[in-house]
């Protein structure tokens, strides 16, 4: 696949993430995010397509972009990778758990103007755009923005289950140096989800000629994927050692593109409080941006099908999003298993 060097336009974030939860106390000393000294934006050279994994025209038509994953690249200087593991050092001690993972920290853009400067930087979101082919912006949900994995405290669990994400673009990037572990791989798998789900549901391996286990040469180098796309796991360490990762999620600049969002998996992983407020500011920001690209920053017209088009669109979105939050009581973790 050819990596696109057509110019995006960044778009403002649209949500204010100084209004925080009462229980997220910001970090008391950190450094301060700074793009010229601590980005080393280095693009990836080979590009992987949902056509290679073996998605049929109908599926990758439902998506922004044939775009899959790609092979390693660098993100962070020697310096940004040192201030990013300082920050993750402290926020380390607000750790929680779930059923697919032992040890991660989410919400950490609440905590961390570092991070979350990082995570709304739009160099990096231009950059990631390129490559991706579609214009991206950083996820209005905040637990989404530079989500960490801490290794488990168990040597040989893995750190992250088989899984796709609940989001559609995101990041995968080292903040520890992964040349100073045994083990600890994150990887992905060279097929569709639903190939994984037969895989799962008939009891076979999975093919070892089908996992990829990409060369992550130190910290701050990355992989940028589709994740509700793309089957991948974090693997554990095999002796004792120091993982982190970091994710940050992205959303289509464009609001009429679908969202993956799932709040039944959220509600999983963050406070009830925390989810239910974060996916409603999220779709409302959702249909804001609908309503303003398509009628008020519109031109005149007498086209009342296509202004009722608009609202309605608006409106069943935001219907289904209501009855989502009423109804969703006792969802499932999905994932694939270890």
């Amino acid at each position: 696949m050819t990596i696109t060097t057509a110019p995006f336009e960044t778009e403002p974030f649209p949500l204010n993430l100084d209004n925080r939860p009462p229980a997220f106390a910001p970090l008391a000393s950190e450094p301060v995010f700074d793009p010229a000294r601590h980005l080393a934006l280095e693009a990836p050279t080979q590009i992987e397509t949902l056509g290679d994994f073996g998605y049929g025209a109908e599926e990758i038509a439902e998506c922004p972009s044939d775009f899959a994953v790609t092979n390693v690249f660098r993100v962070l200087s020697e310096e940004g990778a040192a201030c990013l593991y300082d920050v993750c050092k402290q926020l380390e001690a607000f750790t929680t758990s779930n059923e697919r993972i032992q040890r991660c920290m989410r919400g950490g853009a609440y905590r961390s103007k570092f991070l979350r400067d990082m995570c709304l930087s739009p160099d990096i979101a231009e950059f990631m755009s390129k490559i991706a082919g579609v214009a991206l912006m950083p996820h209005t949900i905040a637990h989404q923005l530079g989500h960490l994995n801490y290794a488990p405290e168990t040597v040989g669990t893995n750190v992250d289950k088989w899984h796709v994400d609940t989001l559609r673009y995101d990041y995968v990037m080292f903040v520890t140096d992964p040349q100073k572990n045994e083990g600890g791989a994150f990887q992905y798998f060279r097929g569709t989800k639903h190939e994984m789900a037969e895989l799962r549901k008939t009891g076979q391996a999975i093919p070892a000629d089908r996992v990829a286990s990409p060369h992550m040469p130190g910290p701050g180098y990355a992989v940028l994927q589709q994740g509700n796309m793309v089957v991948h796991q974090a693997k554990g360490l095999t002796a004792p050692g120091e993982r982190i990762t970091m994710v940050n999620g992205y959303i289509a600049q464009d609001p009429s593109v679908p969202d993956f969002t799932r709040y039944d998996q959220l509600m999983l992983a963050d406070p009830a409080d925390v989810v239910t407020t974060e996916y409603s500011r999220h779709v409302a920001s959702q249909g804001r941006r609908m309503l303003q690209a398509g009628i008020l920053d519109a031109g005149f017209s007498a086209d009342r099908d296509a202004y009722a088009d608009q609202l309605s669109a608006v409106a069943q979105m935001l219907a289904e999003a209501a009855e989502e939050i009423r109804t969703t009581t006792a969802p499932q973790m999905e994932h694939f298993g270890d």
